[in-house]
C-alpha cells in the first residue's frame, strides 16, 4: 500500500497527510473548499495530547507560532467564587502546553506545511462518490476528475460524503447545547494571560482566556433547543449578544460583561455527535476525525483526538503486515478512546455528568491515557506497543 487519498484538508485530513508522508507513503489531499478559509472565526484549544501528536509529526514550530499557551485553568461558580485553579495538562513542558488559537489559522498553517513538504493538495475538489475495488479505490469528484489509490481516508467532517459510502444513514445528532464564540479587546476584566477561566453558570457554561496582546477569547455553551438552521445561515449577531447577555447576567460572574463588550462577529453552532458504534471502514475506505467520531465540544478534545488519529493511522499502516491488519490495529487503538470522549462530552452537554475538576482534583482517566505516549512515539513499533499494553 503506497498510494493514499485523503478527502478533506481540515485538521484531521492535513495532519494525516503529514503523518502518512513522514511514514513514506505517496499521499494526496483533496479539499472541497476553494481555499483555506474554512471556519476562520471560531477558536479552539489544543490539549497536551494533541500537542504531543504534533510533536511526533515535527509540526510543533508551525503551531506554536500561532495563538498563545495556557498553563492553568480557573473554575468559577455562578456567584463568581473560585472553586479551583489547577495546572492544565503537561504545563511544565513548553512543547506540550495547551494552546489557544483560531481554527482557521491552524488549518491554514498545517496546509502550508503540507505543501512545503511536497504533499499534493487540491482545492475545489468536491467528492461525489467512492468505489471500492479489489486492488484499488476510486474517488470521483464533481468536476468530473477521478483519483485512484490503495486506500482512501475520509477526513471530510460532520457531513462526510465518505461516511455515507460506508454507513448510509449515519448522521450527527444534536448533543443538547448550542455553542457561541466571540472576541473583545474591551472586556471589563483584568486578567493575566496564560490561563483559561471556566464559569459554571446557572444557565450556561462559559469560558474565556486573554491573549498576550489583550484580546479576550470566549465561548458559551447553552442548553435547550438547537439553533434553527435558517438562523445559523442568516445570523443576527446583535440579537445573539442581547440574548446571551440577558442569560449570563443572571449570575455574578464576568461572563455577561465580556459578551456585552464583544463585536458583532459572534458565531454560533449546534453541538453534535456521531453515535458510538457506527462503522468506520469498508474495503479500502476509512473515516477519521469528526467524520468518524465527532463529539460535543464540552471536553475540548475534538482537534486533539483528530491529531492522535493521524499519528496512529500512519504508524498502523507502517507497522502492520497488511492493509486489513493495519486498519484493524488502528480501530482497536482508537475506538475505545474516542467513543469514551463522545459519551463523556455528550453527558456534560446534556447535564447528566458533572465536568471534571469541580474540586480541583485530578482529571478522570480516559481509555488509553496510560499508553498514549508510547502509541504516539514515532520510533516505537505500534504492534509492539499494543502487545505490551495487552
Amino acid at each position: 500500500m503506497t498510494r493514499i487519498l485523503v478527502i478533506g484538508s481540515g485538521i484531521a485530513g492535513t495532519a494525516t497527510a503529514l503523518a502518512l508522508h513522514k511514514a513514506g507513503f505517496d499521499v494526496t489531499v483533496h479539499e472541497a473548499h476553494p481555499d483555506t478559509a474554512e471556519d476562520i472565526g471560531a477558536f479552539l484549544t489544543l490539549a497536551s495530547n494533541g500537542m504531543r501528536a504534533l510533536a511526533e509529526l515535527d509540526a510543533s514550530d508551525v503551531v506554536t507560532a500561532l495563538g498563545f499557551p495556557l498553563r492553568s485553568m480557573r473554575v468559577l461558580d455562578a456567584q463568581g467564587s473560585q472553586l479551583a485553579h489547577v495546572p492544565l495538562g503537561e504545563a511544565d513542558d513548553a512543547l506540550l502546553r495547551y494552546r489557544c488559537l483560531r481554527r482557521g489559522e491552524l488549518g491554514a498553517a498545517l496546509q502550508a506545511e503540507a505543501v512545503r513538504r511536497g504533499i499534493g493538495l487540491s482545492h475545489g475538489a468536491r467528492l461525489v462518490s467512492v468505489e471500492n475495488g479489489p486492488d484499488e479505490v476510486t474517488a470521483r469528484f464533481a468536476d468530473g476528475s477521478v483519483a485512484t489509490g490503495d486506500l482512501l481516508v475520509g477526513a471530510d467532517g460532520l457531513s462526510s460524503t465518505v461516511r455515507q459510502s460506508i454507513a448510509p444513514g449515519v448522521e450527527p445528532v444534536y448533543a443538547g447545547q448550542s455553542v457561541f464564540y466571540g472576541y473583545t479587546r474591551s472586556a471589563p476584566v483584568a486578567e493575566d494571560t496564560g490561563h483559561i477561566t471556566m464559569v459554571r453558570g446557572s444557565s450556561a457554561a462559559f469560558g474565556y482566556a486573554v491573549s498576550p496582546d489583550g484580546e479576550t477569547y470566549w465561548f458559551a455553551r447553552v442548553g435547550g433547543d438547537a439553533v434553527p438552521a435558517d438562523e445559523l445561515a442568516h445570523p443576527t449577531p446583535s440579537r445573539r449578544r442581547e440574548q446571551l447577555v440577558a442569560l449570563l447576567g443572571k449570575d455574578a460572574t464576568p461572563a455577561a460583561g465580556i459578551v456585552a463588550a464583544s463585536t458583532d462577529d459572534i458565531m454560533a453552532t449546534n453541538a453534535t455527535e456521531i453515535p458510538p458504534g457506527a462503522p468506520w471502514r469498508s474495503g479500502r475506505t476509512l473515516i477519521i476525525g469528526d467524520a468518524a467520531h465527532a463529539a460535543s465540544p464540552a471536553t475540548g478534545q475534538g482537534a486533539s483526538m483528530a491529531l492522535e488519529d493521524a499519528v496512529v493511522l500512519a504508524k498502523s499502516l507502517r507497522d502492520a503486515p497488511g492493509p486489513e491488519s493495519a486498519l484493524s490495529l488502528y480501530e482497536a487503538c482508537r475506538r475505545p478512546r474516542v467513543e469514551h470522549n463522545i459519551t463523556a462530552s455528550g453527558e456534560i452537554s446534556r447535564g447528566t455528568r458533572a465536568p471534571s475538576r469541580a474540586g480541583g482534583g485530578p482529571p478522570p482517566q480516559r481509555p488509553g491515557d496510560d499508553t498514549l505516549a508510547t502509541q504516539l512515539d514515532w520510533n516505537r513499533d505500534l504492534n509492539a506497543v499494543t502487545g505490551a499494553a495487552d
